[in-house]
């Protein structure tokens, strides 16, 4: 079985694993993209997970413009449609927030944390082929928390008992991934994903750092993101001349 569908499968095992899981307020609906987006999950895993990855970006997980819109991570519309070449049909989650519903490639919300990462990837990668033949994009978590006013609750918001089960479940999924892709690095996008990296790897021989998380909710990301998300990735020596694609036009 080749890498694309070895994470296929681990998707659906950690899917089936949260399923259960019951969350209270303030969270009143749960999203798993990974399921009503399969289409775009697939596609993106067939596509770009056809080998081992030297680095591993990790996300925290789905936003509502983004990857819970079209199935891949920090999935922005207009990056994973005209930049990976990726649309699909995506179908509708079972208990639907009413403010924010799910429009899949037609969604005209833009994921300004997704339009970040991928468009400065884009810049320096213009063949989204040179890009994933080292480096790959996941989350950590496939869940998308909402409160009743549609605003967003992150992982580690949950309730102990909650954010425990959900933990579990998504380390034991990282160490899979890991397994699968082997990559020398995991690179957390922000602090979240790289704690959680270090906790779920920490008996693994890789390096494990970050960068800044591109959320428009960080003052120093609206400041530049893109230079300084260069910058930490040449401090932990993964960004020298000789790793990166030429620029478009050289």
């Amino acid at each position: 079985m080749g890498h694309a569908e070895r994470l296929i499968r681990a998707a659906r095992r950690l899917s089936d694993r949260l399923a259960p899981v019951r969350f209270g307020p303030p969270v009143t609906h749960v999203y798993d993209p990974t399921r009503y987006a399969a289409r775009g999950t697939r596609r993106y895993l067939r596509r770009f997970a056809d080998g081992p990855k030297r680095v591993l970006f990790l996300g925290m997980n789905p936003g509502p413009h983004g990857m819970a819109q079209t199935g891949v991570p920090f999935g922005e519309i207009h990056m994973v449609r005209d930049w990976m070449g990726i649309e699909e049909r995506i179908d509708r989650p079972r208990n639907e927030h009413p403010r924010r519903p799910i429009e899949g490639f037609a969604c005209r919300r833009s994921e300004v944390s997704g339009a970040r990462l991928w468009g400065a990837i884009a810049e320096r990668w213009s063949d989204p082929k040179a890009f994933f033949r080292e480096h790959f994009v996941a989350n950590y978590c496939p869940l998308v928390f909402m409160e009743a006013s549609g605003r967003n609750r992150t992982p580690d918001k949950l309730p102990a008992h909650e954010r425990d089960a959900v933990y579990a479940a998504c380390d034991d999924h990282l160490r899979r991934v890991v397994a699968i892709l082997d990559p020398e690095w995991v690179v957390g996008i922000g602090a979240f994903a790289e704690t959680r990296a270090r906790a779920a790897l920490a008996d693994r021989d890789l390096g494990i750092g970050r960068i800044l998380h591109p959320s428009p909710a960080s003052p120093r990301a609206n400041r530049g993101w893109a230079e300084q998300a260069w910058k930490d990735l040449r401090a932990l020596g993964l960004c020298s001349p000789s790793r990166a694609e030429p620029s478009p036009g050289r």
